[in-house]
Order: structure tokens, then sequence, then C-alpha cells
């Protein structure tokens, strides 16, 4: 399952590549939007198949279907078990950047990423450092990470989503606060879900949709 998704990964991408270098593709698909999307821990070091004790399948493919049925172009794979998050980020903003010097306008990418995944997203922020991609951190900041993680800083247009019953994630304010790089937009959501850090298991639209609105522009979630 890992090297098929994997191969597929890098399909994508290298199709979107060669549909992009021709200009007519270029021009008729500038208001397409892609997304980034980043998988927790669990998922990394679990088969797709397998329950958490605690919060039930992790549902990746039906998370993936979601942003593709609203027409987004998705990129994602499973990683590999123990994947350095800093590491990987680099390898996404090496993504990002291919995308960019093919003409795709910074506003029209979103890296969505939750637990695990949303600390990458974190790094991808950092090292990526253009105020105009769009990002998306959910269920990803604790305060002992502004002393932990001090090498992170938000750069973009940031949302965060975190829950209340979650000791996981909380408000990223203070993160916000202590970045050194530009924040075009912020803004946050605490939903109520009473589901933990599960919450992010699943495909709820508590989290779904507000992460398409802020990925289609809409930083006001209106």
């Amino acid at each position: 399952m890992k090297q098929i998704s994997k191969f597929l990964f890098t399909f994508l991408i290298s199709f979107l590549f060669s549909q992009l270098s021709f200009g007519q593709t270029q021009t008729s698909n500038k208001d397409q939007r892609y997304i980034f999307f980043l998988h927790n821990k669990f998922i990394e070091e679990n088969d797709l198949n397998t329950a958490h004790p605690e919060y039930g399948k992790a549902e990746y493919n039906e998370i993936l279907a979601s942003f593709r049925k609203d027409n987004f172009i998705v990129f994602s794979e499973i990683r590999k078990k123990n994947t350095n998050a800093s590491n990987y980020a680099k390898k996404i903003v090496k993504q990002i950047k291919n995308l960019l010097k093919k003409g795709v306008s910074p506003n029209k990418i979103t890296v969505i990423g939750t637990s695990k995944g949303g600390y990458i997203a974190q790094y991808v922020s950092t090292y990526l450092a253009n105020p105009d991609v769009n990002f998306v951190f959910i269920g990803c900041f604790r305060d002992v990470d502004i002393q932990e993680i001090p090498d992170i800083n938000f750069c973009g247009n940031i949302l965060t989503i975190y829950e209340k019953s979650d000791i996981f994630g909380v408000s990223a304010v203070k993160r916000k606060e202590t970045s050194k790089l530009k924040i075009n937009h912020f803004k946050e959501i605490e939903l109520n879900t009473n589901l933990k850090h599960g919450f992010l298991y699943k495909a709820l639209d508590e989290w779904l949709l507000p992460s398409k609105k802020w990925a289609e522009g809409n930083y006001n979630l209106k």
C-alpha cells in the first residue's frame, strides 16, 4: 500500500509538471487550486485498516476524496515510519517551488497538516517563507512548543484548527506572536466535537469545510 501510494504521488507530480509546461494548459488552469495534505503520525506507523484503540481508523482516503470532490488537485502520500519532520518539509518546499516556477500563483497552493503532519506543515511555512501561500495547521500546537521547537516561524495565510477536548492541540496565538516572518492572514477555530485528538482521524466537515474555504482564499471563512 505504501509503495503504491508513493508511486501515485510521484506520478501525479510528474504528470502535473508535464502538463504545466504547456502555455495553453497553464492559462486554462489559472484558477486551479492545489492542496498538499500531510497526515498524522498514526498513519506512518500502521496500516490504514488498523484502528487506533481509542480513536478508531484513520480516514485518510476519505479525507483525500473529500478534497478532490471539490475539484482540488491533491498531493499526498503515506510517509515512511519515523519520518524526520524537518527533512520531509524541505521535500515539500521543493515541490511547491516547482509549482511556483511553472506559474502557479502562491495563493492557489494550500498546505494542510494534521497532528505530526501539521508540524511538518509548520516547517514548510518556515522554510518556504512565502507570505502568500495558504496553510492549515490542525491539532498540532502545544504551549511547550515555543521552548521545545524554537526554530518554527509561521509565514503565509495561517489557519489553525484545534479541538477543545484535545490536549495535543491548543490555540497557536503564542506562536503567531513569536514568529518573525510575514503573516498576511491569521485565524483560529476551536472545535467542540468532544472527540479529543481523534477528531482529526475522521473526515469531519467541522475541519474539512473551513480548510476548503481557506484554500479557496476565503480568509473570513464566510
